[in-house]
Formats: C-alpha cells, sequence, structure tokens
C-alpha cells in the first residue's frame, strides 16, 4: 500500500493563504483587533506589515478598567487582569486600589510580572471601589468594612465584603507617564548590642518636599520642554500630613496642571526608572508617591492632544461666623494644634469650650456630625533657591474637641491672625453639588463623541471633537450610600453623561483635586483665584480624560 507524501503544493497553498491574508489589511486589521492584549502583542513581532497594523489598531489612546469583589485576592486580581487586557493594548500605566485583604507585596509583584517592569504602577489600600464588575459588567459603588487585619498576610480575604480590587490600565500616546516617589533617605546609626553593633535606621523628621517638586520638574521638562505635567495623581502616606507637600505642588505648577488623589493612604509603586525603585528598601521612607503625565515633545506626527479635566462635589456647608486664631501652639508629636480665637468683629478672646458651646447652639448646626475648620492661610512659598512668593490657600482640619484653655485641631500650620470658618458634613449641599458636577461634566460631552473607542470609519467625522477616554472618582470615605441614603450617587455625575466610558473610584481617607473647575478650559466662576484650594472634606474629585484627535491636513 503506497503512502501518500505531504504534497508541496498544499504547503504552497497554505504559504499563499497567509501571504494573502497578510496583504488584505482591514481582513487583518478586523482579526488582531479582537487579540487579548499578550496575543496582540506577540502579533505585532511577526513581520513589518503585522507590526504597522497593530500600530494603526492603536493609534488611538485607550484606558480598560475593571473591579472584583471575590472572597480570594489572587482570584480577584486574575479576573481584573483578564479583564483589562481582554482587548488590544499596551499599559503606559497601571493603578490597582484594594481592600486590606490583599497582599501588598505580592499583588504589586503579581501586576509587575504581567504588565511589565517598565511599567508604572501604583497599589493603594483604600477604603472602598467603584467600577464596573469584570464578570457581570454592573456597575458598582462598594465601601469595605474598617477591618485592619483581615488577611493581610495571607492573601486571603474571608469575610464576605471586606475586600475588593479595582484595577485601571491605559494606553496614552502623545504623553509620558511615570511614578515619582517623595522619599525620606534614613540615617545609619551603629549602636552596640551586645559584643557587636548593629546598623540601626533613623528617620529623619522631614521629608524632601523640594527635593520631590523639583523631580517632578525634571521628569516633564526631559520628556516635554516644560516643567509642569498635563496632570498628576498621587497618593500619600496615611501617617504623614499632605498639606505642606501638596501646597509646594500646587505652587511650583501651573493651574493648567490637574491633580487629584488620595491624602492618606497605604501604597507600594513601581517606576518606569529602576533608580526610584525602592520600595521595601529600609534605607528609605515613601511619604507619598505621584504618578505623572507630562506631553511627549517627541510625539510621532498626527498624533492628537490628551486633556485632564476635573469636577469637584463639595459636601460640606459652612456654619457660624468667622473667627481669628489668638494663641496658637503646634503639638507636633500629636499633630495637632491648640488655639484660642477672637469671633470677627468681637473683642473677647474665646476658649475652646466658649467656641464650641457657641457653634452647637446655632439652628443649622446639624446634631451629631463632626466639625471642622477652614483656615484661610497666606504664606510665602518658594522651591529651592529661587525667590518666595505669597500665595493665600484653604486648608482643613478636622476638630477634635475643647476644654476652658483651648480648641484642638487636627493639623499643624496654623498661625496666629489666621482666619477660619467652622465646617459640617452636608448631604443636602452635596446632592446639589453633585448636580451641579453633573453640569460641569456635560459641557464636555456637548463637544465629545461620548464613546470609549471610536472605529476606523468613525475616526473621519471627530477631528474637530473630544473623545472621553475615561475617568477617576476620589471620594471621601464619609460618603457613599450612608451618607446620601441612596446607591451610586457619587458615581452618577460622570455615569449619567458617559455611561460606556471606563471609570474606576476609590472611597479615600482625604480627597485631592486642585485646576481650573471648568470642562471647557475657561475659568469657573466657583474658583477664586485668590484662595486656592487643594485638599477637600466630605467631598468627591472628578478626573475626565479626553482625547482630540490631530487635525487633518
Amino acid at each position: 500500500m503506497d503512502t501518500e507524501k505531504p504534497s508541496s503544493s498544499k504547503k504552497k497553498k497554505k504559504t499563499i493563504e497567509i501571504s494573502s491574508l497578510a496583504d488584505c489589511e482591514d481582513v487583518l486589521h478586523n482579526i488582531l483587533s479582537r487579540l487579548p492584549a499578550k496575543s496582540f502583542a506577540s502579533a505585532a513581532c511577526v513581520n513589518k506589515s503585522w507590526n504597522c497594523v497593530c500600530n494603526s489598531i492603536l493609534s488611538r489612546p485607550r484606558i480598560a478598567s475593571a473591579c472584583s469583589f471575590k472572597a480570594s485576592a489572587p482570584i480577584a486580581l486574575q479576573e481584573v487582569l483578564d479583564k483589562v487586557l481582554l482587548e488590544p493594548i499596551r499599559p503606559h500605566f497601571a493603578i490597582a486600589n484594594v481592600g486590606r485583604g490583599f497582599n501588598m507585596r505580592r499583588t504589586l509583584d503579581f501586576l509587575v510580572k504581567h504588565l511589565g517592569p517598565r511599567t508604572p504602577i501604583i497599589l493603594s489600600v483604600v477604603h472602598g471601589v467603584m467600577g464596573r464588575d469584570a464578570l457581570t459588567d454592573e456597575f458598582r459603588e462598594v465601601k469595605f468594612q474598617d477591618h485592619e487585619d483581615i488577611g493581610v498576610n495571607r492573601g486571603i480575604c474571608t469575610c464576605g465584603q471586606q475586600s475588593g480590587i479595582v484595577l485601571t490600565v491605559g494606553y496614552l500616546p502623545g504623553l509620558k507617564v511615570d511614578a515619582i516617589p517623595l522619599l525620606r533617605r534614613k540615617e545609619i546609626v551603629q549602636v552596640p548590642v551586645d559584643d557587636t553593633y548593629v546598623d540601626v535606621y533613623l528617620a529623619p523628621p522631614v521629608p524632601m518636599i523640594d527635593q520631590f517638586v523639583m523631580d517632578i520638574q525634571n521628569y516633564t521638562t526631559s520628556v516635554s520642554g516644560c516643567a509642569s505635567p498635563v496632570g498628576i495623581i498621587m497618593f500619600g502616606k496615611e501617617d504623614m500630613d499632605q498639606k505642606p507637600i501638596i501646597e509646594k505642588l500646587d505652587y511650583a505648577m501651573s493651574m493648567n496642571t490637574v491633580f487629584v488623589g488620595d491624602e492618606r493612604s497605604r501604597f507600594a509603586y513601581r517606576s518606569g526608572d529602576d533608580l526610584r525603585n525602592v520600595c521595601g528598601n529600609p534605607a528609605f521612607i515613601s511619604d507619598a508617591v505621584a504618578l505623572v503625565f507630562a506631553s511627549d515633545k517627541d510625539k510621532p506626527h498626527g498624533t492628537g492632544e490628551i486633556q485632564f479635566h476635573l469636577a469637584m462635589s463639595e459636601g460640606v456647608s459652612a456654619i457660624g461666623p468667622r473667627h481669628k486664631a489668638v494663641s496658637v501652639r503646634a503639638n507636633h508629636a500629636e499633630g495637632s494644634t491648640w488655639l484660642t480665637a477672637k469671633r470677627e468683629g468681637h473683642h473677647e478672646i474665646l476658649d475652646g469650650e466658649q467656641i464650641l458651646r457657641h457653634i452647637d447652639q446655632l439652628e443649622n448646626r446639624f446634631p451629631q456630625v463632626e466639625l471642622y475648620v477652614g483656615v484661610t492661610k497666606r504664606r510665602k512659598c518658594s522651591i529651592g533657591s529661587e525667590k518666595s512668593r505669597l500665595i493665600t490657600t484653604l486648608a482643613f482640619h478636622g476638630i477634635r474637641g475643647g476644654d476652658q484653655e483651648y480648641l484642638y485641631v487636627d493639623g499643624v500650620g496654623i498661625k496666629t491672625g489666621d482666619y477660619f470658618q467652622f465646617y459640617q458634613p452636608d448631604h443636602n449641599a452635596a446632592l446639589a453639588a453633585c448636580r451641579n458636577a453633573s453640569e460641569n461634566i456635560r459641557n464636555l460631552k456637548l463637544n465629545s463623541s461620548g464613546k470609549g473607542f471610536l472605529g476606523r470609519r468613525d475616526v473621519a467625522n471627530s477631528i474637530d471633537r473630544k473623545e472621553v477616554l475615561g475617568g477617576f472618582i476620589f471620594s471621601c470615605c464619609g460618603r457613599g450610600n450612608s451618607f446620601f441614603g441612596g446607591l451610586n450617587v457619587d458615581s452618577f455625575p460622570f455615569f449619567e453623561n458617559f455611561p460606556s466610558a471606563p471609570l474606576a473610584g476609590i472611597f479615600c481617607g482625604g480627597e485631592i483635586g486642585r485646576g481650573k473647575l471648568s470642562m471647557t478650559g475657561q475659568e469657573s466662576q466657583e474658583e477664586s483665584p485668590a484662595e486656592h484650594r487643594y485638599l477637600h472634606v466630605y467631598s468627591t474629585a472628578y478626573l475626565v480624560i479626553s482625547y482630540s484627535a490631530a487635525p487633518s491636513e
């Protein structure tokens, strides 16, 4: 019986079919655009023709986001990773926000392994997350129960809705992105122990804030040619006062630079520059980390423009008269300030008990809700050796209590002569502010395609329109369902206008929001140019990222 040998004509036919497929760009484009990210990356390496098609598929920016609430942290992490890499994308950055049920080191290592060691990554522990479920696509706002030690070291969360994760990756051609930390280098002191000496690391009392700001400026200048980036997403250490840090950033950056973030968190990071990767190094402390988005001066011809837009929903209302600080004592060990004050227009000096008694007796005082003081501070500020100039800011401090000597407030930095106003959480004011934020975001919608991604046929019709790529929400952990008495209120302003665009949000320990409060680039009436406000209480910051295609020639 003759054995039929493989026909050379069959091999030739197969080769011709593959060659024909490569020549048929539209068919190849359709096939490659359906591949998951890892297979897509491999396809781009097949030959020049395939690489060109892959580049055309990723000629426009993309953002992908997903969340999971599986009890097993490793399973939840795999779910969100699979979801965000389900379509072609080359991650320029990644942000992962998790509950306390995640092991930080393992989670960061997992993300670095799958996203690449050159991808800037920030991982933070938060009070809750917002996003679309990786499996059901249902949008949810979930606040976590505050348990410090549930599964932190095991990598497993065993107690119901104790934890979750939202993961966002972004591909932003035209921008350069990196994670830049605020570091403190510890001093090494040798301490005698028995018959030998042991090295002990001593932390310096002051973080290198000026160096942090200059690191951001130097990075931005090196990639864009100017000192101010497009945007900054920042995460601060939970036991570090971020006010002086963000004050310096606000002073140094153009008002066109938008920054948002979480004032108080626990974080880890991975920078694209190995010299900055000191997480886990006992010689350093990281007090904050900034994900910096800077324009790329070497971007290819025909690349469009990416913009960051800010909207705010303030959740507090003013109560009572203004006061002027008289006697001020800073307790740096406790991170608090003790003060007496006068009511504006009066001469009597009041202690803490007198001040609080008067506030509590006001008709518009809500019972059993916390109080804050918004302190107007006029200070000289400078970076490095440059000449200082005066800036005016409004900084919030929580009230700890009062007695017959002093009013006690959180934080330091208050001086004699500073004026302050009392504020209280107000869900009615927050609801009204959410409606205003929605209207503000709607202004962007009127000039937008309203889609998360445009197909090839849509590009020609969208040259002069903004495309909303996605957004981030940073909301106070005191808000949510218990504050509003309803579901998904904080996400509504974005979700109402761009229901199909990727959205990721967190409930955080202190919301950062700074920039022009206008989606159109016009100066907003809500913002006083004489008084900067960048750290908020009981508020929500909305970051909307848009893209405008390059004009056709």
